[in-house]
């Protein structure tokens, strides 16, 4: 799951990035209004955590840009202001949720994982299909009641494909997904194919269905029996 931490003081910036990492989230931040922008515009996110207040502009803007071009992005607005009219502007723009600092890290967290479950699983902590069962905050996988090992990146690609089911996924987006800012250095996305064979020995081992598919020469697609 790939965050967008949007916040100009620094070391809270870092603390939200390393404690959210800690939890198997990829994280980017951006400083300032036309940083957010820039990224908002190129790339996606599972969660936006936005400070409406940023020294070359107003966060409530980006909020206006997300809605104008339709993204599904999830918002939480972080911000020191606990201004009522703050809090309504940014809900009525389509923001998810609303922090006031100073907060808690476990707290944030705690929302992040519901803005996303939310959107993605609706509202289940438990994702299944068929023989395999996902527990979303054990972060576990069984497949025929049989518990199976995942790595890190293997956990998070295949919460990816669920997430995106039907949907034919690009290996670029892969890597950005997994590797976030780093994808644009890497000369291949030689990793992302390693993940993808890794992860689908794994299940195709412990019985489950063949659900990922490879589009050659397009990237791979979870795909839901009728």
């Amino acid at each position: 799951m790939k965050i967008l931490i949007v916040e100009d003081e620094t070391e809270l910036a870092q603390s939200i990035s390393e404690y959210l990492s800690g939890e198997h989230y990829v994280c980017e931040s951006a400083s300032t209004f036309t940083e957010a922008m820039n990224k908002i515009e190129i790339f996606e996110y599972d969660c936006i955590l936005l400070d409406i207040m940023l020294p070359d502009g107003n966060g409530l803007k980006i909020l206006e840009e997300l809605k104008k071009q339709q993204k599904q992005d999830g918002v939480i607005i972080i911000s020191a202001k606990n201004a009522l009219d703050d809090k309504i502007e940014g809900l009525k723009l389509g923001a998810d949720d609303y922090l006031t600092k100073p907060f808690h890290l476990s707290e944030l967290m705690a929302r992040v994982y519901s803005i996303i479950r939310r959107k993605q699983f609706s509202s289940s902590n438990v994702v299944k299909q068929n023989e395999l069962q996902i527990d979303l905050l054990a972060k576990t996988v069984t497949v025929n009641d049989e518990m199976i090992s995942l790595t890190k990146k293997e956990f998070d690609l295949l919460i990816y494909f669920i997430g995106n089911k039907n949907k034919v996924i690009s290996k670029s987006t892969l890597a950005e997904h997994l590797s976030g800012d780093f994808a644009d250095m890497l000369d291949n996305h030689d990793f992302v194919y390693a993940h993808v064979k890794n992860l689908k020995k794994k299940l195709y081992d412990a019985g489950c269905g063949h659900y990922l598919k490879t589009v050659y020469g397009t990237g791979y697609k979870w795909e839901i029996p009728n």
